[in-house]
């Protein structure tokens, strides 16, 4: 009996959950048989994850009073279920084109890693009004806060010198506990993030890795029990730049 060739397309509807029984018990044969497609699955998953852990909360918050609608709610209600769901798999698509070029070479954990920089970037670099929870006006808390959720002493790179300023940070939640994420600024609006987690077990490997799709860049590497990625939308050259001034301030 012939294979149906397996496509991308379908490879994502199985990490939905949308392919029938017999396709699925198909997809799941071929993806024994071919681990770097299983890797790339592995990671679709782990960002779908991550996408619903950041966003399900938001689902659930109550429409603020002046927004609803009591008199066409009954009615509106499969319309706004279905408007949510095209949302939802439209930033899907978005952050899925963002990622895919990352390399299933990689390590799985230090891929998974570099993802969840990137949806980061993505998701809060075009914030206007809150693009972080704490301001460089209160760097020092901010330090000190970050530093105690990740259980462990934290710096911020100084980044005047390539023209970047620090704009403030956030806590996010990553595969391994918190992860801490800074964001710099230029004279022109141009945003990087520094996104640490704690857990890298102790590498000795500090080589940066490279990864770009769709104009957003990542640099990311691995420095004792620390995992940092910089990742913005500039060219490579650029990142590659500002990324050895931010090694050279953490390691000096």
């Amino acid at each position: 009996m012939t294979q149906v060739p397996v496509t991308e397309a379908e490879l994502h509807a199985y990490v939905d959950g949308l392919l029938p029984e017999a396709r699925r018990a198909e997809i799941e044969a071929y993806l024994a048989a071919h681990p770097e497609d299983a890797q790339r699955v592995r990671a679709w998953q782990e960002q779908n994850q991550t996408l619903h852990a950041w966003f399900d909360p938001v689902l659930e918050e109550p429409l603020p009073a002046r927004v609803r609608l009591p008199v066409l709610r009954p009615r509106l209600r499969p319309v706004l279920r279905a408007a949510a769901t095209v949302a939802w798999l439209a930033l899907g698509g978005i952050v899925g084109w963002y990622l895919h070029a990352f390399s299933a070479a990689q390590p799985a954990d230090a891929v998974a890693f570099a993802h969840q920089a990137a949806i980061a970037h993505a998701v809060y670099s075009p914030e206007v009004r809150h693009p972080v929870e704490v301001g460089a006006d209160q760097e020092a808390h901010l330090v000190g806060w970050l530093s105690k959720r990740l259980g462990a002493s934290l710096k911020v790179p100084q980044l005047l010198a390539v023209g970047y300023q620090l704009v403030g940070g956030r806590l996010l939640p990553g595969n391994q506990g918190p992860v801490a994420q800074f964001m710099f600024q230029d004279g022109n609006g141009q945003r990087l993030t520094l996104y640490v987690r704690r857990g890298a077990g102790d590498s000795k490997e500090t080589a940066f890795r490279y990864a770009q799709e769709r104009g957003v860049s990542v640099f990311y590497w691995l420095d004792g029990k620390f995992g940092y990625a910089l990742s913005g939308e500039i060219d490579k050259a650029e990142l590659l730049r500002v990324a050895k001034v931010v090694y050279q301030q953490l390691n000096p």
